[in-house]
């Protein structure tokens, strides 16, 4: 009804022409839903299917028990077709599936539009380690209310009515919860900070914090005005290196001006909430059946998500202390402070090595910055693991220890070996050039344990050189196992960019811009051509 231009509507037209098109978003994404079941029926696989050469496709199940399987690599042409990853491709085709086959009502009640799709699937994720039975009895005690309550009571809702469902499991899930400790890191944010996730035993947690306090309070001694907080996060810094923070606290300590670090016993009269305080990292879900390999950032085998930020306690001493005042630090005295540091840091280790002790351990940190960069101090660098920063935030992380300028690489320059192993100087050169895999919308970075592919199969009897810069392409282990299993093809252009042709005969162009779709390859559209 309102199709024209949304400049020539009133307030009431522009109200009823809103509510039009959400209900038409809805119905779209009613369609892809019913799209990914009928996907997933032309791909059904069986585990006695299952190929026995290495790395070739598997049968999986992706939506939770009573799913029927499907073919493992069906997700990453599903995937590029929508413009997302495969191991989001495979959670969307798994949240259909299981409306389907475990909470039918819910799908009746998405198919009539009278709930909102992306709810629907939320809830199929979080029934997706229930059994059949228990998933039917969440299934019909939030059919009827999808829509009629808030996303964050509809939360609430589920989480009681899959606790009443199997209540064995909640308990198990509960108990598990008590055991888990561990030191998680989050993804970077825009700002170049990161989060830490801890859960230890009560006491180290304490002792830890009274640490950081100590350390906080040093830095003030030592002439910091930043705020409390500001100088708690820098002792997490110093903490890293336990011989740079002992020569903190003692050249704190021996100022007449230092206050006296708050014993750690006295930390344990103030309410402690769980076992730990701690900021919440955000962590992409696993991809289930997607990818084999191992990442630190996410969370433990067993441990399912990490805590929700709302029920993350709240510090309320420390923000409350009276040197909490967050104006920004002179910059002079920064400076100062910044150039005493580092005094104070390369001293400790000059005594330590003397005295016959051990070196600290390197940490790497691999910036690209441009020459411009270096020379003004302003601009955009990229740090790898992390992202972009702003040039200024260079100091702080390098922090106040010596550090490696490694030599600019040319990456026109052609590096080639003829052994099929890759060595170091040629695998960093493809990471340099492609710092994200190359699979049609891929999101892995490429880091030292990524899989490098060679484009054009490395022949044991063919020429010399054929493992070089311009035939290696980064690629996750799911990706490389699609390409060499999976009927997909790939080719290098001549301006460097990858075109890949899926098994259906969809063709993607990967280059540092990302993913884009090219066309479908029609039999017969070279019509003309011969003879």
């Amino acid at each position: 009804m309102f199709d024209g231009d949304v400049q020539e509507l009133d307030t009431a037209e522009l109200l009823s022409s809103t509510a039009e098109h959400h209900a038409e978003h809805r119905r779209l994404e009613v369609r892809l839903i019913v799209h990914a079941l009928r996907y997933a029926d032309l791909h059904h696989s069986t585990t006695h299917e299952r190929a026995e050469t290495p790395g070739s496709e598997r049968a999986i199940v992706l939506g939770g028990a009573g799913c029927p399987s499907i073919s493992e690599f069906a997700a990453a042409e599903f995937g590029a077709m929508m413009d997302m990853s495969a191991g989001a491709a495979a959670a969307f085709i798994g949240q259909a599936l299981a409306l389907r086959h475990r909470l039918p009502r819910i799908l009746a009640m998405v198919l009539n539009e009278e709930a909102t799709p992306w709810k629907a699937r939320q809830i199929a994720t979080a029934c997706l380690d229930l059994s059949e039975e228990a998933a039917a009895i969440v299934d019909r005690r939030v059919a009827g209310i999808i829509d009629s309550v808030t996303p964050l009571r509809l939360k609430k809702i589920v989480k009681a009515a899959i606790w009443q469902a199997d209540a064995a499991a909640a308990e198990a899930a509960a108990q598990q919860k008590a055991r888990e400790r561990g030191v998680y890191i989050g993804r970077s944010n825009d700002h170049g900070n990161k989060s830490v996730w801890i859960l230890a035993a009560s006491g180290d947690v304490i002792r830890f914090d009274a640490t950081v306090d100590a350390i906080a309070e040093a830095l003030k001694a030592l002439g910091d005005t930043s705020s409390l907080q500001r100088r708690r996060a820098k002792a997490v810094g110093i903490l890293a290196d336990p011989t740079y923070a002992a020569a903190v606290l003692a050249q704190a300590s021996s100022l007449s001006v230092s206050t006296p670090p708050r014993p750690a016993a006295a930390s344990a009269s103030r309410h402690v909430r769980g076992s730990a305080e701690a900021a919440s990292p955000a962590v992409d879900p696993a991809e289930p059946g997607i990818d084999d390999e191992a990442d630190r950032d996410a969370p433990h085998p067993g441990q399912t998500e990490l805590p929700d930020p709302l029920d993350t306690p709240v510090r309320t001493r420390h923000e409350t202390c009276e040197d909490s005042d967050d104006s920004e630090p002179d910059r002079a005295a920064q400076r100062a402070l910044a150039a005493r540091l580092a005094q104070i840091k390369q001293q400790a280790h000059s005594n330590t090595m003397q005295s016959g002790g051990r070196s600290p351990g390197r940490t790497e940190v691999l910036v690209h910055l441009t020459d411009h960069t270096l020379a003004t101090g302003s601009g955009v660098l990229r740090v790898e693991g992390i992202g972009p920063m702003v040039a200024g935030q260079l100091g702080e992380l390098i922090g106040y220890g010596p550090y490696l300028v490694r030599p600019v690489i040319d990456l026109n320059d052609k590096v080639s070996v003829d052994a099929y192993e890759i060595p170091d100087r040629i695998r960093e050169r493809v990471a340099l050039t492609h710092p994200v895999e190359q699979f049609p919308f891929g999101t892995a970075e490429t880091t030292r344990r990524i899989d490098l592919d060679h484009i054009e199969p490395y022949d044991p009897t063919g020429p010399p050189g054929q493992t070089n810069t311009s035939n290696l392409a980064p690629l996750r282990r799911f990706s490389h196992r699609v390409k060499t299993h999976g009927r997909w093809s790939v080719r290098r252009l001549d301006d460097g960019a990858l075109e890949w042709t899926s098994p259906h005969g969809f063709r993607f162009r990967v280059d540092h811009t990302g993913t884009r779709r090219i066309d479908k390859l029609m039999a017969g559209s070279t019509s003309g051509a011969g003879g």
